[in-house]
């Protein structure tokens, strides 16, 4: 059989994704800060795009229509400045000659941790090597008020001894909070029981030789190594338990990360309204000068008119993109309300099992799509703001062939936890068998799975022999 080379043409169908194409599937997953974030940089990058600017519907057609305002049709506001001004001078609210001062001076800066053990530092010694190691050291304190770096590195860093460096780090230690500058649990404990003048208690015994044992709640094996009553071992566990394990939290609060959701759900009468939130995010639109250079029919040089052309091309894409995103972004909204109209109305224990396909199905979308336009989003709900990941998930048989939601069993086992018997816990077997009561059917081991996503210990952790 001869070799040979021939020619054939083939007829298929690809799809090709065009720059425009990318830019539309990457404005799905944006947050809306990071939406702002990309129309706030392509104001600066595309010159014929403008906030708030009209976008001529002439341009977009390709139809070409004299449609310029005249000047004759804009007029001032017939109004009296003067009387404006006198009226306001005479409101409570209004400044006296010297001007008051800026929000920003007014308010109170927190102190940081750092700044605070700096502080003390400095009114601790005037020695120039003492504060270089000093700092050194607080600069190493997490926000937790533990030490992370070894004596060597700071020996090493401010070329001193570690037996200097160690002096030093003695003498933080003693700096409020009490318990700073420890490097590990035990040596922040033991520090606020020194600083309280109990170093040869039975609280500083415990820590220093048992706190793996009261980990475990061991607390009848202490007892007998320390000879001495089990009450007495309770009564110094209720005062360990009173130090503070973290000091630096106290000048290193965490902020406050507030959610703005992207879609609100408004029931009106017996129906809920989807309301696409879009405070903050610039209107955009073509600049009239460029819309004039467009229309005008006056000779352009070519490269000119060919990067005008190409700006607005990709301006106006943008915008048709931004519109897209919204569109399905409420189409998607809309959907989920329909599937999960019952969580709305009752809360958690009504929440149903939803796939991204039947959304997908739903709407006519792909799954992808509908994974990419939930991603960093929330929705506000008469039961919470919530993040729209948060409505997909597995779901759960129960003995009557019907399906239920995989978060509303970790609520029933959550409420199941919270209603045992501190002394005699539920097992996770013991779990199943209490939600088979309930027609809930399902095994151990997912049990046990749920329980660490929840961060529940077992029930050996749980128990408790004694009330502390």
């Amino acid at each position: 059989m001869a070799i040979e080379t021939k020619l054939s043409l083939k007829q298929g169908q690809k799809l090709v994704m065009t720059t425009m194409l990318q830019q539309a599937i990457k404005l799905l997953p944006l947050s809306k800060l990071e939406l702002v974030q990309l129309i706030n940089h392509e104001l600066l990058e595309n010159p014929l795009l403008e906030e708030n600017a009209p976008l001529d519907e002439d341009i977009v057609s390709g139809e070409e229509k004299n449609s310029e305002k005249k000047e004759s049709e804009i007029s001032e506001l017939d109004f009296n400045w003067d009387d404006y001004f006198q009226n306001r001078s005479n409101t409570p609210s209004s400044f006296s000659d010297t001007e008051a001062p800026s929000l920003e001076n007014t308010m109170a800066k927190e102190v940081s941790l750092s700044d605070y053990l700096m502080w003390q530092l400095s009114l601790s010694t005037q020695d120039t090597l003492e504060k270089c190691v000093g700092a050194f050291l607080i600069g190493n304190i997490n926000s937790d008020g533990y030490l992370k770096c070894d004596m060597d590195e700071a020996a090493s860093h401010c070329k001193v001894t570690s037996e200097y460096a160690e002096s030093i780090l003695k003498s933080i230690q003693n700096f409020d909070p009490p318990g700073v500058a420890s490097r590990d649990l035990k040596e922040c404990l033991s520090l606020q029981i020194s600083q309280l003048d109990m170093n040869n208690s039975l609280p500083a015994n415990i820590v220093e030789k048992h706190l793996e044992k009261l980990e475990e709640k061991f607390f009848q094996k202490i007892a007998r190594e320390e000879n001495v009553s089990i009450e007495d071992v309770i009564s110094a566990v209720k005062f360990i338990r009173e130090l503070n394990p973290k000091p630096g939290l106290k000048y290193n609060p965490k902020q406050i990360e507030y959610v703005i959701p992207d879609v609100m759900i408004i029931k009106i009468d017996d129906d809920y309204q989807i309301i696409i939130n879009n405070e903050g995010v610039p209107r955009l639109g073509i600049n009239s000068f460029y819309q004039s250079i467009l229309k005008s029919k006056e000779k352009v040089a070519s490269s000119e008119k060919e990067y005008i052309e190409e700006k607005f091309k990709s301006a106006l894409w943008l915008i048709k993109s931004i519109e897209q995103r919204r569109q399905t972004l409420y189409k998607v909204s809309k959907s989920i309300v329909k599937f999960q109209r019952e969580f709305l109305d009752k809360g958690t224990s009504s929440l149903k099992p939803l796939v991204l396909r039947d959304v997908a199905e739903d709407i006519d979308m792909h799954e992808s799509t509908i994974s990419r336009i939930t991603t960093n989003k929330y929705m506000h709900t008469p039961q919470g703001v919530f993040e729209l990941k948060y409505f997909f998930h597995s779901g759960i048989d129960s003995m009557h062939g019907d399906s239920m939601s995989s978060l509303t069993v970790k609520d029933k086992i959550k409420k199941t936890v919270k209603n045992e018997d501190d002394k005699k816990p539920y097992t996770d077997q013991e779990i199943v068998e209490l939600l088979r009561k309930e027609d809930i059917i399902i095994a151990r081991r997912t049990i046990t799975k749920y329980r660490k996503e929840m961060r529940i210990p077992p029930s050996s952790k749980r128990k408790r022999m004694f009330n502390l």
